[in-house]
């Protein structure tokens, strides 16, 4: 999917990489925390050589699983976290402010990206890449038009279903098919959303999380709850699969960078922030990825298929119908046990 100014970006990079290869601060290190698949290789690569600094990288699968092992053992300089679990860190006091003054490029950000609800002063977060929970499905296996949630509780492709292993995620849909906010703190309402969500499971394939691209690629299924990016980073293998936000609404959700209070190399996790924040750099993490950069420089950069795509940038109408994740507070007990009693039960 790489044009003309992708291979002018490449060539840059490799350019100044050489330059840079002897100027850097040897010996110096970075331990990054970021989601599995989210990231240009090349990228890492290439920041190593500019600065001299050694990039450790580690990857996570959930929110959940990254706040987990931050507050077990801690260690890392940069997390990727999303909207609702920046606001949960920063309440629990788990990060620190970002110099912006050490992060120029933050001004390419997108103006709609910035002083966002979870970080309204725009003061520990930097945004990264933002996008929408829908459904994926197969035109070559699915004749219909899919417009609903109802289609992933639909008899007819039992054995066809893959659910992304979010709880979030899969709250998010049953809540916006009954009619609730993915936000709910009504026991009731949440209660309803678990036993459609229990009643869905004798259609499910499986439960899974990054897989999900490799099994929608190799037709091992129909339809899968995922996340936008996912569909565009699975079209050069499979054209055939497409995007749908269904018309009940959905989660709009947002990455950013941040660096956690426990941080011993703040002033690498800031050069590194920067770096991300480079036009040629966030153009070349969002065609990797296939999810869409809040770096709107960036997008000069990017194949105009992509950008276009209406997974990559939905129309303000859909968008309308959207939901961003909040933080749920002590609720969240509530939907670890709802949760929880899915599975058991299950089993």
């Amino acid at each position: 999917m790489k044009n003309w100014k992708s291979i002018i970006v490449a060539a840059v990079l490799a350019f100044s990489a050489i330059f840079a290869a002897g100027c850097g601060a040897q010996g110096e290190k970075l331990v990054v925390f970021n989601w599995a698949d989210y990231i240009d290789e090349d990228v890492i690569k290439t920041f190593e050589k500019e600065t001299g600094i050694n990039v450790v990288y580690d990857t996570f699968d959930s929110n959940e699983s990254m706040y987990a092992k931050v507050k077990a053992s801690g260690g890392y300089d940069v997390l990727f976290p999303s909207d609702y679990m920046i606001e949960r860190m920063l309440a629990e006091g788990l990060l620190q402010p970002i110099d912006m003054e050490n992060v120029p490029n933050a001004a390419h950000i997108d103006e709609r990206f910035t002083n966002l609800p979870y970080d309204p002063n725009n003061e520990y977060s930097v945004s990264y890449m933002w996008g929408t929970v829908g459904i994926m499905y197969n035109t070559s296996m699915i004749s219909e038009e899919i417009t609903s949630w109802d289609t992933l509780w639909d008899p007819a492709y039992a054995g066809q279903i893959f659910m992304y292993d979010s709880q979030r995620d899969a709250f998010a849909a049953s809540l916006k098919r009954l009619g609730y906010s993915v936000n709910t703190r009504n026991v009731d309402e949440l209660l309803a959303a678990r036993d459609e969500l229990m009643a869905q499971l004798p259609l499910v394939q499986a439960y899974i999380t990054d897989a999900i691209k490799d099994k929608m690629i190799g037709n091992e299924g129909a339809l899968a709850l995922t996340y936008s990016g996912d569909v565009l980073a699975c079209l050069p293998d499979n054209p055939d699969l497409a995007y749908c936000i269904p018309e009940e609404g959905s989660n709009l959700w947002f990455d950013g960078m941040v660096i956690p209070k426990d941080a011993k190399n703040k002033e690498n996790a800031e050069k590194f922030i920067n770096f991300m924040c480079r036009p040629d750099i966030a153009a070349l993490n969002s065609e990797y990825i296939g999810y869409t950069t809040t770096n709107r420089d960036a997008l000069e950069y990017m194949d105009e298929e992509i950008v276009k795509h209406p997974a990559f940038w939905p129309d303000d109408e859909t968008l309308d119908r959207c939901e961003m994740f909040y933080d749920l507070g002590d609720f969240k007990v509530e939907f670890d046990i709802a949760w929880n009693q899915i599975f058991i039960n299950a089993n």
